[in-house]
């Protein structure tokens, strides 16, 4: 009588075996037991819908963003105004710079074109900028990259950098390479005074193959390649008392310069001390 009462079903007993021989592979491959196996699945579960997420989750990134934006462009328009304001007066102080440096009747401009589509955002905002320069009177300013030439690029530098070291700490290195290509022997004096201005608040390298820059520096190196053996190296001497004079009488006149271009590199180093002692006392008495 009792075994009349079961209903016997191969297909749910193969169905129930098969259950249990996927449980049993599921505990071998992740962490032998079935609780190991769950943890498992349930952390699986909780990345899936960090990936995914809900409809509700698209809604509240897509607010956020729209919020982020409205925040943005207010933050980009504020700072865009403040630009537009500090470019006459930054222009205003590039333009005295230049004219110390030989550059009198330059036009300057600091041209900036804001744009509140999203797609011309960036970090720096929603403007961008481009200089214009016009070295000649009656000319209209063009882009700086487009019309200056060596020289006045080499100046125009020096005027950017000099504003920017304005309010910088003491402790600030200048690096000026080759700033005196393009330029003649008047214009590379001014040079080399606006550098030995510079360098009495800032430690000052200046790269330079003009005579009347290196007579302005407080020490000299003579940088040189060599042969040896099979191999390029290059040697840094410092050079000092007669060693600087023959070098500057060499930039002067050449590999086999004589007794009166030693005569001419001393006059400038003299010349060159004399007017750094002037400009240091300047310095003292307008502080």
């Amino acid at each position: 009588m009792l075994f009349r009462s079961i209903d016997a079903s191969p297909a749910r007993l193969q169905h129930v075996e098969d259950r249990l021989a996927l449980i049993e592979r599921l505990k071998r491959k992740h962490g032998g037991t079935l609780e190991a196996a769950i943890a498992h699945r349930d952390a699986l579960d909780a990345e899936y819908q960090a990936l995914t997420g809900g409809a509700s989750s698209v809604a509240d990134i897509e607010q956020q963003l729209l919020e982020t934006g409205r925040r943005f462009l207010v933050l980009g328009r504020q700072l865009s105004a403040r630009r537009q304001q500090a470019a006459k007066t930054f222009a205003r102080a590039i333009e005295a710079e230049l004219a110390d440096l030989a550059m009198e009747k330059t036009t300057f401009e600091l041209r900036l074109l804001t744009s509140e589509a999203e797609g011309q955002w960036s970090e720096a905002g929603i403007d961008t900028g481009e200089f214009f320069l016009s070295p000649n009177v009656g000319e209209e300013p063009r882009p700086l990259a487009k019309i200056v030439s060596g020289g006045e690029l080499s100046r125009v530098m020096l005027a950017l950098k000099t504003l920017a070291a304005a309010d910088a700490h003491a402790s600030k290195t200048l690096i000026f390479d080759e700033v005196d290509a393009g330029i003649g022997g008047r214009v590379a004096t001014v040079v080399g005074q606006k550098l030995a201005s510079l360098g009495q608040r800032f430690q000052v390298l200046c790269i330079r193959h003009l005579p009347q820059i290196a007579a302005f520096g407080e020490t000299h190196f003579q940088i040189e390649k060599q042969v040896q053996g099979r191999r390029t190296v290059t040697r840094v001497h410092r050079l000092d008392g007669q060693a600087r004079v023959s070098e500057v009488a060499r930039m002067m006149g050449g590999a086999a310069a004589g007794e009166k271009a030693l005569e001419s590199a001393r006059e400038l180093l003299d010349k060159s001390s004399q007017a750094k002692g002037e400009s240091e006392r300047s310095e003292e008495h307008t502080s």
